[in-house]
């Protein structure tokens, strides 16, 4: 079992722990907003483990049909989370949209409450372990889940909030009203997990900072006669790629240019951590080291070759 699976069991615990929590806490006050964090607690419970399997497949080595590993499994998780998130806020405003148009008072919001208070802070507790867990070890499913439990906790404070005020006021529409925002809160938040876990999927290039420390890294051997371009990169879960071409004057030997392009390799690993570098080695007199410079390089019909985009760093 690996460290971050490890972690997806933990949250599975946590949300059985809270889900019966807040099913006893909705049981004894009959409250529609703590129905809905209930509701929120069990989506929890599926998302942990649709990230326990996620992230066992990713964890798997690379082979024959899989040459880039698996990682990108990560990101179907991370969506399938931010889809049931979205899905649980509608039900969350279904039913306080029922219960705003007929009201109910409200049972034994004492006993509820606090029931509810350990549920959330159960919950943070096990986010916060999860977002480090996440971050340390490059875990985007571990910090959707995170995030995920952290959403559901300021779903219970609103929710303690809207209830309370029932208590104080008598206004017993107050507790749709607030599950009503809770709803459209989580929705925001389902929303955004889904759009960043599509990013994923479609390749997206790693964070700007990651890139100028790779190119300061680079800019180090211009002194020395080399360049480089077509400077490419790619995330795919917890790995990242890196492709670049360096130029060496033409005289140079294999073995040194193999040597440089090794060394290179090893600076930008060290710098990234978890990455995968591939150099494509031209000399820099030759004009046809010039002509594969963009990024998207390959022949359409008709041999007219087709481009989007570029980085080049040849002086």
């Amino acid at each position: 079992m690996t460290a971050p699976t490890r972690f997806a069991w933990l949250s599975i615990a946590a949300a059985l722990a809270t889900i019966a929590l807040k099913l006893v806490a909705w049981g004894l006050t009959q409250s529609v907003g703590l129905l809905s964090d209930a509701l929120e607690s069990l989506v929890n419970l599926v998302a942990a483990i649709v990230a326990l399997i996620a992230l066992t497949v990713a964890a798997r080595p690379a082979d024959e049909d899989h040459a880039y590993g698996h990682g990108k499994a990560e990101y179907f998780s991370s969506a399938t989370e931010g889809v049931l998130i979205i899905v649980a806020a509608l039900g969350i405003l279904f039913a306080a949209v029922q219960r705003l148009l007929h009201a109910r008072p409200l049972e034994r919001l004492g006993v509820g409450l606090a029931i509810s208070v350990v549920a959330a802070l159960i919950n943070l507790a096990v986010a916060v372990v999860l977002l480090r867990a996440g971050r340390r070890h490059h875990s985007i499913t571990l910090e959707a889940d995170a995030h995920h439990l952290l959403t559901d906790v300021v779903t219970t404070v609103g929710v303690l909030i809207g209830v309370g005020a029932v208590a104080m006021t008598g206004w017993n529409r107050l507790d749709p009203v607030v599950a009503i925002a809770v709803g459209l809160w989580i929705i925001r938040n389902g929303v955004m997990l889904v759009m960043q876990s599509l990013q994923g999927l479609l390749d997206t290039a790693i964070p700007k900072e990651q890139i100028e420390r790779v190119e300061a890294l680079l800019a180090e051997y211009q002194e020395a006669g080399v360049h480089w371009h077509a400077l490419g990169t790619r995330q795919a879960g917890a790995r990242i790629f890196v492709t670049l071409h360096v130029l060496v004057p033409g005289d140079w030997s294999v073995q040194r240019g193999h040597d440089l392009c090794e060394e290179i390799e090893s600076k930008i690993r060290h710098a990234l951590g978890r990455a995968t570098v591939f150099t494509h080695l031209e000399p820099i007199e030759d004009e046809l080291s010039y002509r594969d410079i963009d990024l998207d390089r390959f022949t359409g019909p008709g041999g007219k070759r087709r481009s989007r985009g570029s980085r080049d760093q040849t002086g």
